[in-house]
């Protein structure tokens, strides 16, 4: 018996369309102990309110012979194997009575009593769980699927077509695995992103090693992982050097070097040196875990084009039932018609009329491509945001973190006396040292690079005056690095460098000059690089038909315009505050209506959130931008933007072709009731055969690269 508890989720297996969701649902709110339960039908998961037991779910869900286990369980494959036939027993034994009954048919003849008695048993058989819900929905005037079907069923057993009656049984059944499969089969992405992370975990305590459950391990624990292995937990490294790779969270393909202080992720494969990792989150907060929980989420939103369809649905059922009812009675009363050819040709109406792939069209693909963006590094909160994306017309893009990354570098260094270009890069490096300012990285990164001695180099005097620059004395001359206000007008008319100095600013770079009281010794450039991908993603988005790009940032306007020309973004716009932002992607959705904005999660905030779909150039581990945003890119890599914009056109592409061929299948059945063509047969291999190719459709989306 399963532990009662207050609030709890379980997962179900064998969940294969939408209005059995809504049906499982409305039985779990009527167990006695439940005060509220939601079926998350695209992660097929419920939460449950209340107090109840593992049995009594599984008898709210014995019309679709639901299964249901533990949320926290991880024997999900095997209990899926063992129950299998048991699932499906009914229709193994009814298969083989039908199988039976073709051969006495052949024998003995379609009248002969036994081969009438085989098919009766395969449809009280085969249709037991069917006829139990359909009779139950029709009592409550409540026209599913199942109630479609057992009216069929009847009606058939009444004119005697017993064979065609036991088919309908078996082959709604096969179609309802089919499509149990199918979501199985799509939210398998999830669950293979649950399987990435180890369930256990080498711990070091009180210099013991010993292997710990994941749900055991605290925070602070040293963890240690060695080449081969997956890391089990979110953790900062403390010891060891190595490449990881992180293609299970990012979608980064090149692995990721990792040192000392360097944040490592659950699920990503360490490759080479053993680290020894500090645990920083526990297993339900690690990045993973949110990922797969927002994912979830987003799986279970209905997507537009499914809320759509399931109102459709509720008042299509209807009219199907009206429309057979008139095809049986208006022409043998008004035209002379035979009752039972027309009473069959009613039935088959039922049966290709049952809104079973028109259900299941839209969240079959939703599902498949939700997956998929994950799998590659792409997290979408929802249906209606993949949607979107599909009909975006204009992007905006954020410079600093965005387009560029975010991280100075020096780019040019000129001095006037080439031989002395190590010695000056010694003194501008130790006196960056002594400060705070953001560029100082940027040149002692240089330093670094090009092996500089600058920590030996002495500095006596040291100011940094506010505005202007930085000063300091060595060896007895007074040494100035900044912007021209330091130096006099004089020294600076005579320096060689001045012109130089002018175009790396108009080129958007930080110019500074370096000197002395009497000189100028030289010009250092700082910018903040580009992105390699940048110009390559803006050229794609306008080969997509993007048709405007624009990048909003707070930079001056004139290094925005030199970033903004080596990119290809149809507008600049520079020195921008958060309100002008936010005012200018109010004034892009008022001319293009769908508009996206691309940003760091952070000070886009507004500007984000005003857009029809904000996407945050979200790394693994960055909390904001996984809340903030409507769409997270995780490896930072805005490659993946021109992927989610094809992603989702593929999708609303299906999605169309789906609800168009499952209408048109119906509308043609209904044509050839006009001359009387329409057999039971042909309605049947209708109703599957659409049920069948929507899903297979769906899943077409798994493989969009």
């Amino acid at each position: 018996m399963s532990e009662k508890m207050t609030e709890k989720t379980y997962r179900i297996e064998g969940l294969s369309c939408t209005n059995c969701a809504g049906k499982f649902e409305k039985n779990v709110k009527q167990l006695p102990g439940v005060t509220s339960a939601t079926v998350n039908f695209g992660a097929s998961k419920i939460s449950v309110e209340g107090q109840t037991t593992i049995e009594e779910l599984e008898e709210a869900g014995a019309f679709e012979n639901l299964i249901i286990r533990d949320d926290q369980e991880n024997d999900e494959q095997v209990r899926s194997k063992e129950s299998f036939i048991k699932r499906n027993i009914a229709l193994i034994i009814s298969l083989g009575f039908i199988l039976v009954a073709v051969i006495s048919q052949l024998s003995l003849g379609e009248d002969h009593l036994l081969t009438k008695a085989l098919y009766i048993l395969a449809i009280i058989i085969g249709g037991f769980d069917l006829f139990k819900e359909g009779f139950s929905d029709l009592i409550k005037l409540d026209f599913s699927m199942e109630s479609l079907m057992t009216i069929a069923i009847i009606g058939a057993a009444f004119i005697g077509e017993w064979a065609e009656g036991s088919i309908v049984v078996i082959l709604f059944a096969i179609s309802e695995a089919l499509e149990r499969f199918s979501m199985d089969k799509a939210r398998q992405s999830i669950r293979s992103l649950m399987d990435i992370a180890p369930k256990e975990a080498l711990i070091r305590r009180n210099n013991v090693e010993q292997l710990v459950s994941v749900d055991k391990i605290d925070i602070d624990d040293i963890m240690i992982i060695k080449p081969g292995q997956k890391i089990a937990m979110d953790g900062l490294v403390i010891n060891g050097h190595s490449s990881v790779n992180q293609a299970a969270i990012t979608g980064e393909s090149v692995p990721v070097e990792k040192q000392l202080d360097d944040e490592v992720f659950a699920g990503t494969l360490n490759e080479e040196g053993v680290l020894e990792v500090k645990v920083t989150k526990k297993v339900t907060d690690t990045t993973i875990a949110k990922i797969i929980h927002l994912v979830e989420e987003a799986q279970g939103e209905r997507a537009p084009a499914q809320a759509f369809v399931d109102k459709f649905a509720k008042y299509y059922t209807p009219f199907i039932i009206i429309m057979a009812l008139l095809i049986v009675v208006v022409p043998p009363l008004f035209f002379g018609g035979d009752w039972n050819k027309w009473l069959y040709q009613g039935l088959s109406i039922l049966v290709v009329g049952c809104p079973c792939s028109l259900v299941i069209s839209t969240p079959v693909s939703i599902v498949s491509a939700i997956g998929n963006a994950a799998k590659n590094g792409v997290l979408v909160k929802g249906g209606v945001y993949l949607e979107e994306i599909g009909h975006l017309r204009a992007i905006a893009f954020d410079k600093t973190g965005t387009l560029t990354k975010g991280k100075p570098i020096v780019t040019d260094f000129i001095a006037t006396s080439s031989e002395t270009d190590i010695n000056y890069l010694s003194i501008i490096s130790s006196l960056e040292s002594l400060s705070q300012h953001p560029l100082a990285s940027a040149i002692l990164n240089e330093a670094d690079k090009t092996n500089v001695d600058y920590k030996s180099i002495q500095i006596e005097d040291f100011q940094s005056i506010t505005g202007k620059g930085l000063t300091g004395i060595h060896q007895n001359i007074r040494y100035y690095i900044g912007s021209p206000k330091l130096f006099s007008a004089s020294v600076i008319e005579e320096t060689a460098v001045k012109v130089q100095y002018r175009q790396f600013q108009e080129q958007g770079k930080t110019a500074m000059y370096f000197g002395t009281d009497e000189q100028i010794l030289g010009v250092i450039a700082v910018a903040d690089e580009v992105r390699d991908s940048s110009a390559a993603v803006i050229s794609e988005l306008h080969k997509l038909s993007i048709e405007h790009t624009i990048m909003l940032t707070g930079d001056n306007t004139k290094t925005a315009e030199s970033i903004g020309k080596q990119l290809g973004v149809t507008e600049i716009k520079g020195d921008l505050m958060p309100q002008e932002k936010l005012d200018s992607i109010k004034a892009l959705r008022t001319t293009y209506n769908k508009v996206a904005m691309v940003g760091d999660g952070i000070n886009d905030a507004p500007a984000l959130a005003a857009s029809t779909v904000g996407i945050a150039m979200g790394g693994a581990g960055t909390d904001t931008a996984l809340e903030t945003a409507d769409v997270a890119l995780m490896g930072d890599d805005l490659q993946k933007l021109p992927f989610i914009v094809r992603l989702s056109r593929q999708t609303l592409k299906v999605i169309k072709q789906n609800i168009t061929f499952s209408l048109g299948i119906k509308l043609l059945a209904l044509l050839l009731v006009i001359p009387g063509w329409l057999t039971l047969w042909i309605a049947i291999v209708a109703d599957m055969g659409a049920t069948l190719l929507v899903t297979l459709n769906g899943l077409r989306l798994m493989k969009v690269k």
